[in-house]
């Protein structure tokens, strides 16, 4: 299933909690809340690339590694995508390998590198670093530090869904989160959560998130830039400048391909009305055994879904008040949004 609708929930939630505990980086998540939220998807899975392109037409279809048998445009042969880059090629596989434990910090390294894995209980510390550099090494600070905040939901995110760290307490449809039970989670997600409770345009807010340049700030806490900062001070190895243009060319990737994903995904997670009501389609029915759209709603009721998302908006939020306290810089943030028009016209209509 998609991914994205599952941490854009997270890093949305993340806010709501931040906003609660009076957390001085809100204002930066409100006014750039779509460098927000691309942080909490691309701003980690660097392995959202095409899986083939489809023979028929050209375009690239699939997910990473993930290589479809037939073209879901078309039915026919596909291509394993590869990614051309200078002399070289390299296949979604590469590219995770070489990257994925880099964004995810605390897991997914590949066997050569695990002992590079960050301890959880030093991610905040991490995190603190990364978060006063953006501030003080980047031109546009504010909209680094966002897109920061948002990887960092997606670290916590990933941690507690799949089970590498304790928190979210979940049992839908054969486990927390299995190739069963993603589809519901992200139709529930999407329709019963998204569009009906919080009242989210995901088609906007999608565009947006897919519309964000590649921040210079993703290299540095990858650390595939020139050491320097406080991370550095913190972490002074395993830094690769040398792939400082690799991976920017994947980055620029991500992006370029989750635009042609988003209207995909939008239509995947479609309702249809039928004659026992709203629908999903067959495919994602397939996926879950056969369950019908009020079935799987009644399924992630009975789970306590919305409990568990609970859980995982407390969770992302404990992080946030972590780092805020290691991080003096973040207290220094604008925190008024200026005079109101009410104020102004007390003013200005003399």
């Amino acid at each position: 299933m998609s991914g994205v609708v599952g941490h854009m929930m997270y890093a949305m939630l993340g806010a709501r909690v931040a906003e609660h505990r009076r957390l001085p980086i809100v204002p930066v998540i409100k006014r750039h809340y779509a460098s927000y939220l691309c942080g909490s998807y691309l701003g980690c899975d660097i392995q959202t690339l095409p899986a083939a392109t489809c023979d028929q037409t050209g375009e690239p279809v699939g997910y990473g590694s993930q290589v479809p048998e037939q073209s879901p445009l078309t039915g026919g042969p596909v291509t394993p995508w590869k990614l051309q880059f200078e002399e070289s090629e390299y296949t979604p596989r590469d590219i995770h390998s070489m990257f994925y434990g880099r964004s995810h910090l605390t897991f997914g390294w590949n066997s050569q590198q695990r002992e590079y894995a960050l301890p959880w209980n030093q991610l905040p510390d991490y995190l603190a670093m990364v978060a006063g550099d953006a501030l003080t090494l980047f031109g546009d600070g504010h909209r680094q530090l966002a897109y920061v905040l948002g990887w960092l939901t997606h670290i916590v995110g990933d941690s507690l869904i799949k089970s590498i760290q304790p928190g979210i307490d979940l049992d839908l449809l054969n486990g927390k989160y299995t190739p069963e039970n993603r589809p519901i989670q992200d139709l529930v997600t999407f329709h019963e959560v998204g569009v009906k409770e919080l009242g989210v345009s995901w088609k906007d807010l999608m565009a947006d998130m897919a519309a964000t340049p590649v921040y210079q700030v993703q290299l540095h806490y990858m650390r595939l830039g020139k050491p320097r900062g406080g991370l550095a001070k913190l972490v002074p190895d395993h830094w690769e400048p040398a792939q400082a243009s690799l991976i920017r060319r994947v980055l620029m990737e991500n992006r370029r391909y989750q635009r042609i994903r988003n209207g995909r995904i939008i239509e995947q997670l479609a309702l249809t009305p039928s004659s026992e009501g709203l629908q999903c389609s067959d495919q994602l029915r397939e996926k879950t055994g056969g369950l019908g759209y009020r079935e799987m709603v009644e399924m992630a009721d009975n789970a306590r879904f919305r409990n568990a998302l609970w859980q995982m908006g407390e969770a992302v939020g404990e992080i946030m008040e972590q780092v805020v306290q290691r991080q003096p810089l973040l207290e220094q943030l604008p925190q008024d949004p200026g005079p109101s028009w009410s104020a102004l016209s007390r003013r200005w209509r003399r």
